[in-house]
């Protein structure tokens, strides 16, 4: 018996789609590859005369008739904030230009991901490390580490941070450091410094000292807080889309397969 087909409802445009191709500067570019679909955002590689970009596309489309184009456009606002915040670091993407009221243009970075990189650099955790310390000196904190797929090994064996969607900023002139958000900000960094050795530990295990393992394995209390207080939700909203989408398969939900996805890329 074949699966039914992903609702429209569950994914960021609806029954539209992503186009065909993008005007920018004087070009025209094709859409080569949708990397994912999923409830929140929609993000695809076009390319024109050998230059590629990405185009994401944050939610547009209703959900049980409730409009949620709003919640499209604070999020696009966010990762555009996020981007032009790092728009001098190198290991972000360059945001490029707006596209309609809820997407983003940026740069395509050449690379492999975490999950699908053989091995990786002997420098390259040292490397992520410095990343990772230099968003946290722009008052930031990255927040989602958890996920191998949104950190890159670009061609250059360097580390790329691809998705700033949950990344936490707060504006000063909103309050940023006033006591209790800069609680949550050192929070999130903390958080951010455990997933690192945690990614570590996954990826080259062999670098780690018998104490660096162990504190894998120990997650902060913030962490285990924010892990009790979300599952429920999280077994709730998963067990809504299982029944309403039961094709997931292998995999995050709404990510498109690359042609050569299975198998294993050296690393540069």
């Amino acid at each position: 018996m074949t699966a039914r087909a992903c609702p429209t409802s569950l994914t960021a445009l609806g029954k539209r789609c992503l186009p065909e191709f993008l005007d920018l500067d004087d070009l025209r570019f094709v859409q080569r590859h949708v990397y994912k679909n999923d409830f929140f955002a929609a993000t695809a590689l076009y390319e024109a005369n050998g230059r590629k970009v990405i185009l994401k596309v944050q939610r547009q489309a209703p959900f049980l008739l409730i409009p949620l184009s709003w919640v499209g456009r604070i999020l696009a606002r966010r990762e555009e904030a996020m981007l032009r915040r790092l728009s001098d670091v190198a290991g972000a993407p360059r945001l490029i230009d707006r596209w309609g009221p809820t997407g983003l243009i940026r740069e395509y970075i050449e690379g492999c991901t975490l999950s699908q990189c053989a091995c990786l650099p002997d420098d390259f955790h040292e490397r992520l490390r410095d990343l990772i310390g230099e968003v946290h000196r722009r008052d930031m904190a990255y927040v989602d580490l958890e996920k191998r797929d949104n950190v890159l090994i670009g061609a250059d064996g360097k580390p790329y941070l691809i998705d700033f969607q949950i990344a936490w900023y707060w504006p000063k002139r909103y309050g940023g450091d006033l006591w209790p958000l800069r609680l949550v900000r050192k929070w999130l960094q903390a958080g951010d410094r455990y997933h690192l050795l945690k990614l570590q530990r996954r990826t080259r295990p062999d670098q780690l000292t018998p104490e660096q393992l162990a504190a894998t394995y120990r997650k902060p209390w913030f962490v285990r807080l924010h892990t009790r207080a979300t599952r429920p939700l999280t077994l709730t909203r998963r067990w809504i889309l299982n029944r309403v989408d039961p094709r997931r398969g292998r995999g995050e939900r709404g990510r498109m397969p690359e042609p050569n996805m299975g198998v294993a890329k050296q690393c540069p």
